[in-house]
């Protein structure tokens, strides 16, 4: 991580991308924010109506994770910037878009952290608090199963089993902090299949779906002619996914997390559970707790 006290980036930095379901070009400015803000999103198109990135203010997890602010205004898609933040050790963020989602880039976390990169990261003297996972935790649905188990540092561990040729059964665990984040899980991209595409856009969904911001997959294989970046980047991306939706926490959640065919809906369950129980948590500042281990 970026070190015990909180974070933010040294200067504003903006990109522009088409939203990977409202279909429409959308430009991003990220700007640095006080000590003690965390990260909130700005809808410039909306007379600057703001939305914390907080677990309480998710309001939709289909095919990923949507905010909502007072009044009804919405973020979507935030879950690949908000992993990318996670991974960097960005702890206060004002992001403003002029439209309703955040840019898919390229379905990965990559961009955005290239983002932070290029901005370079500024340190307060505030020190940073982490939540602390202090009671088991389990959310399930079916067979599908996501849980939190008190440790000393952060880890992921995902498992998904899909029937197709492409992806199968795959897992893959994640242990450490930013070195083992960017290694690992970054550019992990998002995915769907080919068959569901008709569906979904007559949902009004995956608009701005693209070979440039997703792996598709049809019957017999992936559909990108680049391939995958790696043999497993599915069950990875479940992980990146998983990282950011928990980050809305609202600070950065040390325990082992387990995931079996998680996605958003349950981890979006789980942060509700820990926080319905003062006894499942604390806070704790870093420089009270042990650095984890880098993978």
């Amino acid at each position: 991580m970026a070190g015990e006290r909180q974070t933010t980036i040294r200067r504003a930095i903006d990109c522009k991308g088409v939203g990977l379901h409202c279909g429409a070009d959308v430009r991003m400015v990220m700007h640095p924010a006080p000590a003690d803000t965390g990260i909130v999103f700005r809808r410039r198109d909306l007379a600057g109506a703001r939305v914390p990135a907080r677990y309480d203010r998710v309001a939709d997890t289909r095919l990923g994770t949507t905010l909502e602010g007072e009044g009804g205004v919405r973020v979507g898609t935030v879950e690949h910037l908000m992993a990318a933040l996670w991974g960097c050790g960005v702890d206060n963020l004002l992001v403003d878009l002029d439209g309703p989602e955040v840019p898919a880039m390229d379905g990965s976390a990559e961009p955005f952290v290239f983002l932070v990169d290029c901005a370079g990261l500024a340190h307060y003297d505030a020190p940073r608090q982490s939540v602390k996972v202090l009671r088991p935790v389990s959310v399930s649905d079916g067979e599908a199963r996501v849980s939190l188990w008190p440790d000393e540092g952060t880890s992921v561990r995902a498992e998904i089993v899909f029937d197709h040729p492409a992806v199968g059964a795959q897992s893959f665990e994640l242990v450490g902090d930013e070195d083992a984040f960017r290694r690992n899980i970054a550019r992990a991209r998002t995915f769907g299949f080919e068959r569901d595409v008709v569906a979904l856009r007559a949902t009004g969904r995956a608009l701005g779906g693209s070979l440039e911001n997703a792996i598709l997959l049809g019957d017999d294989g992936v559909r990108n002619e680049e391939g995958l970046r790696f043999p497993d980047e599915f069950v990875r991306h479940k992980i990146l996914d998983c990282l950011g939706d928990l980050y809305l926490a609202g600070a950065r959640v040390v325990a082992r997390v387990e995931a079996v065919r998680g996605g958003h809906t349950l981890n979006s369950h789980l942060l509700r559970a820990l926080f319905s129980d003062p006894a499942n948590w604390c806070f704790a500042a870093d420089d009270e707790m042990p650095i984890p281990a880098i993978a």
